[in-house]
């Protein structure tokens, strides 16, 4: 038996920000969770900035108006 890779575009469904991490959960059932410096305006910003995200490009982006601040899920993914 044979595996074959699917190109799979991840799509975020819902973020939260704690007060050290940025966790998103993904359609596909996974999650992931990254430290807040790497992306220093969230680090910054206040709580209330923070939970007032939303998804763009359908889910392949994050956009925080407030503080002009996107990520891109893909680049979540990667190892920096």
């Amino acid at each position: 038996m044979s595996l074959s890779a699917v190109n799979v575009r991840p799509l975020a469904v819902d973020v939260m920000c704690s007060d050290d991490a940025l966790r998103v959960a993904l359609a596909d059932g996974r999650a992931v969770s990254v430290p807040l410096t790497w992306f220093p305006r969230l680090e910054n910003a206040s709580p209330q900035e923070r939970k007032a995200w939303r998804l763009i490009g359908g889910g392949l982006g994050i956009r925080w108006e407030a503080i002009d601040e996107d990520v891109s899920v893909e680049n979540l993914l990667r190892l920096r």
